[in-house]
């Protein structure tokens, strides 16, 4: 039911900065937490940041301290401000979206991080 649009991947250097964002229409209710997690090729998804309707926010520890997780709630919208970034933060990266009612993907965004 929940339409996730991604973007903002892309080819960096290391110690370079991205910004992700997720915009998000056709939900019925509220969402409750927008997140991103990652996956690299022969990896497991993992969980990258999330960030809960009361403004919560948790944080993988290979991420914390240069990647900054923020929403516009009126525009449905997640953002990853990306800093600092790592070889190792190379990945493809989705937006996770969840209400009462659904629990839903984007489509993965490729963010790859040279040197």
């Amino acid at each position: 039911q929940v339409q996730l649009v991604e973007s903002g991947g892309g080819l960096v250097q290391a110690g370079g900065s991205l910004t992700l964002s997720c915009a998000a229409s056709g939900n019925r209710f509220s969402i409750n937490v927008m997140g991103w997690y990652r996956q690299a090729p022969g990896k497991q998804r993992e969980l990258v940041a999330y960030v809960a309707s009361g403004g919560v926010t948790n944080y993988a520890d290979s991420v914390k301290g240069r990647f900054t997780i923020s929403r516009d709630n009126a525009k449905n919208t997640v953002y990853l401000q990306m800093n600092s970034l790592k070889p190792e933060d190379t990945a493809v990266y989705y937006c996770n979206v969840r209400t009462i009612g659904n629990n839903d993907w984007g489509q993965g965004t490729q963010v790859t991080v040279s040197s």
